[in-house]
């Protein structure tokens, strides 16, 4: 059982890099405080793809905390 757990932790965690990684550059806090590039200070919706990379970023991260808790009290 903790076997299975630690491998299904691990590809959730390299899945979640990735989906980060994936995510567009400057779109972050670095463009809200005041970074170069982008919108030009307006605030714009997630739309389309980014839309669904942001919320499979949140999926992956509250499955890998789930998981990561549950490995830890096992």
């Amino acid at each position: 059982m903790q076997t299975a757990l630690t491998i299904v932790n691990l590809v959730v965690g390299l899945l979640l890099v990735l989906v980060i990684l994936m995510q567009e550059k400057g779109s972050g806090l670095g463009e809200a405080i005041g970074g170069v590039g982008g919108a030009g200070g307006f605030q714009t919706t997630k739309r389309g793809a980014e839309l669904v990379l942001s919320k499979l970023t949140v999926a992956l991260f509250i499955a890998f905390l789930a998981v990561s808790l549950v490995l830890n009290f096992l």
